[in-house]
């Protein structure tokens, strides 16, 4: 049984007036965080317990909360997946490294031998901080990012350059050019171990550029790639069933390569 539990209501965090003339970094949505899933099977006669399964690690944008994946938490238990969304600090609008920790100290408590992680906008750069700084790697199976400033964010060099008091630490940790992204984004980008997904859309009015999210080493998906009427704007990347479908497929270790045109109506099914 899934254990459902509602958040606080969402507050607007400093500077969001600055940034939405150039689209907040975050879609909020009605709160829900979701606890653990246990699975039975049929085995001669009898119902026995499985293995449990590898939880889903979901980290939300800049700004937000465990509601950004208010459509997509139920998608994956209804796969069958178990979701572990966890809060970060501050709603991801302070040190990103900060929230990193977060992350860690929320998988020591889970205590899994492996997870999977679904990072959302900022949530996707907090991953891998955890990953590659925390140790992260060494547990983790399946890696999938969605709209992603792997490489920047140019509403975040412009909420600076209007108003620097209001760009709150996230906010200058996301500039293109900020020590944070140099020393992610040094040498390899997507190291060894987890397989790593990053879904992105050329709708994406909020990551500009948005090939922004592409890393090298990863199955890289621009989703106007797989279905060309795809217009998918940056929330949509957390709850269209395109961008859902292929979440699943990730998880599921379907996605060794690119999808195609020919993949297109199967994900949106598959996510709808």
């Amino acid at each position: 049984m899934v254990g459902v539990t509602e958040s606080a209501p969402l507050s607007r965090p400093p500077g969001w007036r600055l940034l939405a003339p150039v689209a907040v970094l975050v879609v909020l949505l009605s709160a829900a965080g979701l606890g653990g899933l246990a699975l039975l099977r049929a085995d001669a006669g009898r119902v026995l317990p499985q293995e449990p399964p590898v939880p889903v690690v979901l980290l939300h944008g800049y700004g937000g909360s465990t509601a950004d994946f208010r459509v997509l938490a139920p998608k994956l238990i209804a796969a069958g997946f178990e979701v572990v969304p966890v809060p970060l600090p501050e709603r991801n609008t302070g040190d990103l490294r900060a929230s990193a920790r977060a992350v860690d100290d929320a998988v020591r408590r889970i205590g899994a031998g492996q997870v999977d992680v679904v990072g959302f906008s900022a949530g996707g750069v907090v991953a891998r901080l955890w990953l590659r700084e925390l140790g992260g790697v060494r547990l983790a199976r399946h890696v999938v990012l969605l709209g992603s400033p792997n490489h920047g964010a140019d509403v975040a060099e412009e909420a600076r350059t209007l108003d620097p008091g209001r760009c709150l630490v996230a906010c200058e940790q996301l500039v293109p050019s900020s020590p944070l992204l140099a020393t992610l984004n040094r040498g390899d980008e997507t190291p060894d171990g987890p397989s790593w997904t990053t879904v992105w859309s050329q709708g994406d009015e909020v990551v500009t550029p948005p090939a922004s999210a592409r890393l090298d080493g990863a199955v890289n998906v621009r989703v106007q790639d797989v279905c060309a009427d795809a217009r998918l704007s940056h929330g949509d990347l957390a709850r269209d069933p395109l961008a859902l479908g292929l979440v699943v497929r990730a998880l599921q270790g379907r996605l060794d390569a690119e999808p195609g045109r020919g993949d297109c109506e199967e994900l949106r099914e598959l996510g709808g």
